[in-house]
């Protein structure tokens, strides 16, 4: 179960940062064997694996990975908090104008694809809907199930918050630039998104394609009306035929030590991205 996987990266997040914090005592700086990964909640998984896979293999490093939003990591990253700054987005226009006033120079590095997959109830008997018909139902035009061909009832609309570039994306690609309803219930993780709905057969919400779990149901997207439905998985990402597809970044510095440099290069070798297969995101070499 993916649950228990989960819960098993975040045990190793804690022991992460813990060797981080030990092994910092002893290291200079020419010769550093530590570093932190910080950002997307969508990524936090797949970055506790890597690092775990990476460890593995070099046990002198040590690499602590924590989440807390997009812009929490990249915010972060510019100000010297942390070595690299995972995103499910890529940086605005005001952060790369923070990040040059600082004298910073980052390097923008595409490490996996990702599809927003829309979730439901496995009780609720809507099967598809069209980008038009989310935007309806997260901006309030929408609110009753029957409008989009469901049972009788109230919309229950979860989202991320706005500091997540999940959030951001959706916003963007499915609202276009629309602001969500205010009843909306926004969520600090991906994982709660699921927990809520699990409980709840009048929500719907949307996470990335690697949350998925049995307690829900993924509903096709259709572009239009006229439109067929596609159903979210890892080839109508790859092939670009899911509507809510997105790359995902690990945004670094040009200075960044030799030790965080070896790190990408691993992530977007084959074995890292084996890792992005073996969580159902996107591989780069597919």
């Amino acid at each position: 179960m993916k649950n228990a996987r989960y819960k098993r990266f975040a045990a190793l997040a804690l022991t992460a940062a813990l060797a981080v914090l030990a092994a910092s005592c002893g290291e200079t700086a020419g010769s550093r064997n530590s570093f932190e990964a910080k950002g997307s909640d969508t990524m936090v998984n797949l970055s506790q694996m890597w690092a775990e896979e990476y460890m593995k293999e070099n046990p002198q490093i040590s690499i602590a990975v924590t989440g807390g939003g997009s812009g929490t990591g990249i915010s972060a990253m510019i100000n010297g908090t942390t070595d690299i700054a995972n995103s499910s987005r890529e940086m605005k226009e005001e952060e790369k104008a923070e990040a040059e006033a600082k004298g910073v120079e980052v390097v923008e590095n595409l490490v996996a694809l990702d599809g927003l997959a829309v979730i439901v109830h496995p009780g609720n008997s809507v099967t598809e809907l069209s980008i038009d018909e989310l935007a309806g139902l997260f901006t309030g035009r929408i609110s009753d199930w029957q409008e989009v061909g469901g049972e009788p009832g109230p919309i229950v609309l979860l989202s991320r918050e706005s500091n997540s570039g999940t959030h951001v994306f959706f916003k963007e690609h499915v609202l276009n630039e629309e602001e969500f309803a205010p009843r909306t219930l926004l969520l600090p993780s991906s994982q709660q998104i699921i927990d809520e709905l699990v409980n709840n057969p009048r929500a719907i919400g949307y996470v990335g394609l690697g949350y998925v779990s049995d307690g829900v149901r993924t509903l096709e997207v259709k572009e239009d009306e006229a439109s067929p439905g596609i159903e979210p998985n890892v080839a109508s990402v790859q092939d670009g035929s899911y509507p809510i597809s997105r790359p995902l970044f690990v945004y670094s510095k040009q200075d960044s030590p030799q030790v965080v440099l070896d790190f990408l290069e691993w992530i977007m070798g084959p074995q890292g991205q084996k890792v992005v297969e073996e969580l159902e995101f996107v591989p780069l070499n597919q």
